[in-house]
């Protein structure tokens, strides 16, 4: 990796699909010919680096290969082609409430998720109360989470990915969840984290939340990248796309 790079994707291609093999009876019955092989392109060819300390928004319509893209970045998926490296410590929030055990505590759950970030029992220890304090769960941290809102959901996982001590930080949608105060105090602690120099991925589908925290961004149409710069640019030609207006 180049000095300074806490992401580098290089020309990254990503496909889905099933394989469908044709059974003798078919063949002789209904005259198929041949097995069938789908396969849909999620991503392709998509390149770009992320510096340390750098926020950087994906931003993107429904199913142009957004959170394929995240889901990539920390390692939970594989590319068909093309590289991926990083550099540091991931924290990822990608589906809400994701690895929670709905017959474990919210309390059980903290401990579950941090050793998975690569904390063990005495950085947990360390950090717990932090995460209770964010998440504002209170009374109900020893109950089990299979009885949580999705708003209290949303507050333990979040509260759990910002106290990890990670390098990285990648979040995808999870602040349209939950409400309005909680989503102001999520978006105040993502500008301190990136104050410190934490490196942050975010998709989002609010430009506006691009702008106002990220300083750059990525978008990503019908798996391919359309434009990469500084956030303000691109969040403005998106949002014009976004309105009928022609496509840069």
């Amino acid at each position: 990796m180049l000095p300074g790079n806490a992401i580098e994707v290089n020309n990254v291609c990503k496909t889905y699909g099933t394989h469908k093999s044709i059974s003798l009876k078919d063949r002789v019955v209904y005259h198929a010919h041949k097995d069938t092989n789908k396969r849909r392109e999620i991503l392709h060819d998509i390149s770009f680096d992320v510096k340390k300390g750098e926020a950087l928004a994906i931003v993107g319509k429904n199913g142009s290969g957004k959170s394929t893209m995240l889901k990539l970045l920390t390692g939970i998926i594989r590319p068909n082609k093309g590289t991926i490296e990083t550099d540091g410590r991931i924290s990822c929030l990608i589906e809400l409430g994701a690895g929670f055990h709905p017959d474990m505590s919210g309390r059980e759950n903290i401990y579950i998720n941090a050793s998975i970030f690569g904390l063990n029992k005495k950085e947990i220890d360390e950090r717990i109360q932090d995460i209770l304090d964010f998440s504002e769960i209170g009374e109900h941290i020893d109950e089990r989470v299979r009885d949580y809102s999705s708003g209290m959901y949303m507050r333990l996982a979040f509260s759990i990915a910002i106290n990890v001590n990670a390098d990285i930080l990648i979040i995808d949608e999870i602040l349209s969840v939950g409400d309005i105060a909680f989503q102001k105090k999520c978006l105040d602690k993502i500008k301190e984290l990136k104050e410190k120099g934490i490196t942050i991925v975010l998709v989002t589908q609010s430009p506006e939340q691009a702008k106002l925290i990220c300083d750059n961004a990525l978008w990503i149409d019908n798996a391919c990248m359309r434009l990469i710069g500084d956030s303000e640019t691109i969040c403005n030609a998106y949002n014009e796309y976004m309105l009928g207006n022609k496509l840069p």
